[in-house]
């Protein structure tokens, strides 16, 4: 198991320079944890980058051995594309110029891409090339710790565990295609013409019945060709249509069993010419590199508890003493840390909400003070208006009686 302190894990992984601009890993617990200083792993921090950290030991061989890979990730950001797998690589690497193209034995862990694509890898190196398993593989995509155990075995099966369950499991001739298939099928077999695969017919005893009715429409018996209808300028003279009264649709004959029925025909197959059994395959020599190369568009995962063994019942207990001891109360922090930051959020957004509105009364200046000036303004205006308005007229009034009063006296 590789447990590093907070002032010596840089001295055992090694950054690679491959590239200048590789994110860059920290020691650090992230936000929710069972043990601050126990629960501390390698953790990204930089978003959209790609990364290349690796941690060398003594070379070893899994020939006729078990070999376990074991290690736990985070993703407590909310990874949404990246990868959260590990690669083991023989010694001849230079940690310093890993990079994605650098060979490698074992690819094993989670990758994310998008909502819905989340992998667990399981890649194996075999005479040159690279091996996908053939079965579909999820890995766990919310923000908990999960562990994940790679088991490969001597007799050539293999075992993917998940928080210390089984997922799958099987052969590895089975679920990977390192060599052609042990079968093929006879390129010399034909199906003969005459094999019957259909497993219903119609019955060829069943009958139409003589009144049957399949027309739907059926020509108007009452209707008369016009007295004037001339065959000659106007054609064949054909009476209109009318719903047949007696129509009961398209008749088909019932459908019985196939007496004959041979069933599918099933290709027959041979031994592959071609397939020689290997007993290397995943036998691994100077395995003595495991790094993390990765690329994450949101960065924040925290790799640890990594484990290198050939013994599976140890590496299950190791995973119950690290993973299972921190899970649960991992798991409680987080969604208390969840809900706290959702009503932070929510006080944010109201903050957000009333300094928008301020700003609008501001601009257009309708604040309760000036709302309130503003409706005492208008009355005093209604109750000032009759005033003029009757003042103005009795000034009028004076003026004419003046004016008559002077014309009395001329």
């Amino acid at each position: 198991m590789m447990q590093e302190s907070q002032d010596g894990w840089t001295k055992r992984w090694v950054q690679s320079k491959h590239q200048s601009d590789y994110g860059k890993f920290r020691l650090d617990s992230g936000k929710f944890y069972q043990d601050k200083e126990r629960d501390k792993g390698l953790q990204t921090t930089e978003d959209a980058k790609f990364y290349a950290l690796s941690a060398r030991f003594k070379p070893f061989s899994n020939e006729n051995e078990t070999l376990v890979v074991q290690f736990s990730v985070k993703h407590e950001q909310g990874i949404d594309c990246g990868g959260g797998y590990v690669k083991l690589f023989p010694a001849t690497l230079n940690q310093e110029d890993m990079h994605s193209e650098s060979q490698y034995y074992i690819m094993f862990g989670p990758d994310i891409c998008g909502f819905g694509n989340n992998r667990l890898q399981v890649i194996l190196y075999h005479r040159g090339k690279y091996h996908e398993n053939n079965k579909t593989l999820k890995c766990r995509i919310n923000k908990d710790t999960h562990l994940y155990t790679l088991i490969l075995r001597p007799n050539a099966t293999y075992e993917v565990k998940i928080d210390n369950e089984k997922v799958t499991g099987g052969e590895l001739e089975a679920d990977w295609d390192f060599l052609p298939p042990k079968k093929i099928k006879d390129p010399y077999a034909r199906k003969p013409r005459k094999w019957d695969e259909r497993l219903q017919i119609e019955d060829p005893e069943d009958k139409k019945p003589e009144d049957w009715q399949d027309s739907e429409f059926i020509p108007d018996p009452d209707a008369k060709k016009p007295d004037d209808w001339n065959e000659a300028m106007d054609g064949v003279w054909e009476g209109p249509l009318i719903p047949n009264v007696k129509y009961k649709g398209e008749w088909k004959p019932r459908i019985i069993d196939n007496p004959n029925y041979q069933g599918e025909w099933i290709h027959p197959e041979i031994d592959n010419p071609k397939y020689r059994p290997d007993p290397t395959i995943c036998h691994y020599h100077n395995i003595s590199v495991l790094g993390l190369d990765l690329w994450q568009v949101k960065s924040g995962s925290i790799f640890d508890n990594f484990l290198l063994t050939n013994d599976e019942e140890f590496a299950e207990e190791v995973g119950n003493m690290t993973w299972g001891l921190r899970k649960d109360v991992e798991q409680q922090w987080r969604e208390l840390y969840e809900e706290m930051e959702k009503q932070k959020e929510a006080e944010e957004a109201k903050k957000k909400r009333e300094k928008q509105r301020a700003k609008q009364e501001d601009i257009w200046g309708l604040d309760e003070e000036d709302e309130e000036e503003n409706e005492e303004d208008a009355e005093e205006e209604a109750e000032e208006r009759p005033k003029q308005e009757g003042s103005g007229e009795r000034a009028s009034v004076d003026q004419k009686e003046a004016h008559f009063e002077q014309k009395d006296e001329l």
